[in-house]
């Protein structure tokens, strides 16, 4: 305090006034010294130290949440939309009999970059074990299942010529760990829309090699689906020269409200499209939904914290009364110790903040890293792909998003500052004096 009043009486002697400057040196000193831990003040240091620590594990669990759940998003979008079609056409009055002219039509659409005919159907796959599971089999043509890279370029085991040569099926690597199987091993698909005889319907039975594996990430479609040859596909599935719909993969999925017209137009027939937002809406929404409510209940973490810098500057201008008092009495204004305990509060949450984001990037980067420390550490598997559907935990940073969550911060911090620098620029110095 010796030292701030020096440069006082200094300022004074030049014919400056320091403390008359709004934000000048001598008001950063004088809050800069409050800001320094003494020994009969280690109580007001320590609510400090936890108002600094709250902020600083507020800002970066906000920023932890929301880019995990971004790369959530992000992830199954990817993965969704790598497997289904932006659109899916359906018929609506005839089958789809004249599919290769309507493909080649559809296809041509601006803005279109693939269309591919489908057969699909549900069946049980058993393996050599004896292990059954449910099971999707998708019929698609070779040269359209090697366009659709988030199957054909992840392949984990065997390749894709026996599937081109209408000889085998594709199958995820969660039904091949499920059923026992690896490439070159033949599955058996039981469908219940089998022969029709004297006797009813019997279940249609048929074997088939295996000739690839695929591996997406996704445990629910790793787990399910099958690829098999379009043409062997109708054939099991008694839909002969029919598929029941075509997909289409647009440049930008965001634009399907558009090319709704285009897709109808090129049709020249009755048709009904849902596209990827229709048929996962529910998914998605919940998905947003959860995140504004992490939003909001994280942001009473750095709220606490904010609290915490009041009751710490309160405290502080009690103890500092007569220093108060005496700034006054040299010259200093309220306004000038208004902005010197405004400024004491505001670097707790400055500089906390700064520190939150930090932590926050740190463990963004290697969030993979830390889970699979935490998992051996408890020896339990942390994030289950079968419950969570991916197989790895996902982060990916919003920059929009992570500057909304540091002006949050820096704006509760200064909220919290304003009343007890409001209170210290009203002390009565008097009133501060007589009682020393």
């Amino acid at each position: 305090m010796a030292d701030a009043a020096v440069s006082q009486r200094q300022g004074s002697r030049s014919g400056s006034s320091p403390a008359g400057r709004p934000f000048s040196a001598f008001e950063r000193l004088v809050a800069w010294r409050y800001l320094r831990a003494r020994r009969k003040e280690a109580f007001i240091s320590v609510i400090a130290g936890f108002s600094f620590i709250g902020i600083m594990l507020g800002v970066a669990t906000l920023i932890i949440v929301m880019a995990v759940m971004n790369g959530f998003r992000t992830e199954l979008i990817s993965r969704i939309l790598g497997i289904n079609g932006h659109m899916i056409v359906q018929p609506v009055d005839t089958p789809f009999n004249d599919y290769p002219a309507l493909t080649d039509r559809l296809g041509a659409v601006p803005g279109v970059k693939l269309a591919l005919p489908l057969v699909e159907g549900q069946t049980l796959a058993s393996g050599q074990g004896g292990a059954g599971t449910g099971a999707l089999v998708r019929g698609i043509r070779p040269e359209d299942l090697d366009k659709v890279k988030t199957v054909s370029g992840n392949i984990k085991s065997g390749d894709l010529v026996g599937f081109a040569a209408g000889q085998g099926v594709l199958i995820g690597s969660g039904m091949a760990t499920q059923l026992g199987l690896q490439a070159g091993d033949t599955i058996t698909l039981i469908s219940p829309e089998g022969d029709v005889t004297p006797m009813g319907v019997n279940p249609r039975v048929k074997s088939y090699k295996v000739s690839g594996i695929f591996e997406i990430g996704m445990s629910e479609y790793d787990a399910t689906i099958i690829y098999m040859p379009l043409e062997e596909a109708q054939l099991y599935f008694n839909a002969e020269g029919l598929v029941q719909s075509i997909e289409l993969f647009v440049d930008n999925p965001d634009d399907v409200d558009t090319m709704r017209p285009k897709v109808e137009a090129a049709a020249g027939r009755q048709i009904a499209i849902t596209d990827w937002r229709q048929r996962n809406q529910t998914f998605f929404s919940a998905l947003e939904v959860e995140r504004n409510v992490m939003f909001m209940i994280l942001t009473l973490i750095v709220l606490v914290a904010a609290l915490n810098i009041i009751s710490g500057l309160i405290m502080l201008v009690k103890d500092k009364g007569s220093d108060i008092a005496i700034l006054r009495t040299m010259g200093a204004t309220s306004g000038a110790i208004m902005r010197i305990f405004f400024m004491t509060g505001a670097a707790i949450g400055v500089v906390g903040t700064l520190a939150g984001v930090l932590l926050g990037v740190i463990v963004c980067v290697n969030i993979e890293k830390i889970r699979e420390f935490f998992s051996w550490v408890s020896g339990t598997v942390l994030f289950d792909p079968q419950l969570y559907f991916l197989s790895q935990l996902p982060a990916e940073m919003s920059l929009r998003e992570t500057l909304s969550v540091v002006i949050m911060a820096l704006t509760l911090s200064f909220l919290a500052t304003i009343f007890p620098a409001w209170r210290a620029s009203k002390l009565d110095p008097v009133q501060a004096l007589r009682y020393e």
